[in-house]
């Protein structure tokens, strides 16, 4: 992922959540809990947003008058306003530039998942591999681990990297 893809320091940008929730509501009203779970699905459970950040964007959202909320117990639905249309409406390439750079996020979790046998049914131990292989994956997987432990928003940089070799390896 490059730097248009995925911002540093973080997923989002600021504003881009407000975005996506203002495009998700525009789909069919949902409660704070149903965005953070949509976010999650698009990126392959990959990126969560906090509660900490939703419901604050939430927040802001309904008293911008971008969305109503009403209460079902102990949840509110938001659903969203015409001035909320307007604003959508006016950031709209933005937001689903937003919603694409999730799903690719997604997508490239889901190719590394499976190349790397984290789906159901797939064997981790492969004796179809030589054992030189088996080692390189297992080095990759600890080196992997390290980084992560000292820079959490080193994801893509990593994926950036898997998906060079995987290209590299495929070239005839």
């Amino acid at each position: 992922m490059g730097p248009d893809e995925m911002r540093a320091g973080r997923m989002l940008a600021q504003g881009d959540l407000r975005l996506i929730a203002l495009a998700l509501i525009a789909e069919e009203p949902r409660h704070g809990y149903e965005i953070i779970k949509l976010v999650e699905e698009k990126t392959g459970d990959w990126y969560s947003p906090s509660p900490g950040i939703v419901y604050p964007t939430l927040t802001y959202l309904e008293e911008a008058g971008y969305v109503t909320a009403s209460t079902e117990g102990s949840k509110k639905l938001y659903t969203i306003t015409e001035a909320g249309r307007a604003d959508l409406a006016e950031h709209r390439h933005l937001a689903d530039a937003v919603l694409e750079r999730l799903a690719a996020v997604g997508e490239r979790i889901a190719r590394f998942r499976r190349r790397f046998g984290e789906e159901e049914g797939v064997r981790r131990d492969d004796d179809s591999l030589p054992r030189s292989i088996r080692g390189a994956f297992q080095d990759l997987s600890e080196a992997v681990r390290e980084v992560l432990k000292e820079d959490r928003e080193a994801k893509g940089r990593i994926i950036d990297a898997i998906d060079r070799v995987v290209s590299e390896l495929r070239r005839k």
